[in-house]
């Protein structure tokens, strides 16, 4: 660096390049919408702590996702709504890498979370005498944990790599939230290794999972075609759709985001891609598996007729 080149000690975000009346407008929807984000979620997370009927593997993976939908939303959506409201104010550096850490820590856990589910929803129908030795508590504590702890050091590694760059200007982050890509495009010195490392995180841990989940998927339609009874195969069918739905949401856009083709204008759509990933999945997730699911909305019930009758 030259001499008279200074450290940068905090971003500004650009978000949106809208009026301010416009922003005005995405302030309010975006505020409702991080409010269902939270009620949504929480709600799934009361349900099934307070039924006893939902103490099981299925429900116990379910309580994990939403708890990540949750942390996925708070870690981006407070900075953006404040970027909305005062575009110039800045966020530290210090406050900028955690957000990177964080985010990249929710993402990589919610990536192997949905392949555990799979896992379990493949055990369920393709060896059902079998489920509750195979999917014992202590193996169902042993996969939520490990998908953690392989989420935080993923992130680690990335962050580890992120931490020695120097940055000396300019302090614009196009985007946002302080998204990895977007923060190394400001960094002054060459950055090739860490956009290796992003494409090597994004095809391990979006392809490889997303390659389990098809594969655990087409063991579980076989499953199903066996199965006898019409009403069988519609519980079958009903246990996995609303996973389905979940995991098309969420690795579609990711797939997009950081494996697909670059065309077009790939800052702009990866903005919008990301916004759809933080703010609509963590919204849409309990609305999926409430409105499809039989044993969440009977639990509700239940839970409702008991506080009516207190």
């Amino acid at each position: 660096m030259a001499g008279n080149q200074t450290s940068v000690t905090e971003f500004i975000l650009l978000g949106f390049p809208l009026s301010p009346e416009i922003q005005m407008v995405l302030f309010g929807l975006f505020t409702l919408f991080y409010a269902f984000t939270l009620l949504g979620n929480g709600l799934i997370l009361g349900l099934i702590s307070l039924d006893p009927r939902l103490h099981t593997p299925m429900y116990f993976f379910l309580s994990h996702l939403a708890i990540v939908d949750i942390a996925y939303a708070c870690n981006t959506v407070p900075q953006m709504l404040v970027n909305l409201l005062r575009p110039d104010k800045p966020i530290s550096f210090a406050g900028c890498l955690t957000q990177t850490f964080l985010f990249l820590t929710f993402a990589h856990t919610e990536c192997l979370l949905l392949v555990v589910m799979s896992y379990d929803r493949y055990v369920a129908i393709s060896h059902p005498l079998h489920y509750s030795v195979i999917m014992s508590w202590r193996v169902c504590i042993t996969l939520a944990l490990t998908a953690w702890i392989l989420g935080v050091l993923l992130a680690l590694v990335h962050l580890g790599l992120l931490i020695p760059l120097p940055f000396c200007g300019p302090q614009k982050v196009n985007h946002f939230f302080c998204e990895i890509i977007a923060v190394l495009k400001l960094a002054c010195a060459d950055t090739h290794v860490n956009e290796i490392m992003v494409l090597t995180g994004a095809v391990s841990v979006l392809v490889g999972p997303f390659t389990s989940i098809v594969i655990s998927y087409i063991h579980i339609l076989r499953a199903i075609l066996k199965i006898q009874s019409g009403e069988g195969r519609q519980k079958a069918f009903s246990t996995c759709s609303s996973h389905l739905c979940v995991v098309g949401l969420f690795y579609g856009t990711a797939i997009i985001m950081y494996v697909g083709p670059r065309y077009g204008n790939p800052k702009e759509q990866k903005k919008y891609l990301l916004l759809f990933h933080s703010l609509f999945n963590p919204m849409l997730n309990p609305l999926i598996y409430s409105l499809r699911n039989k044993e969440v909305k009977a639990a509700l019930k239940r839970i409702l007729e008991k506080e009516r009758t207190s």
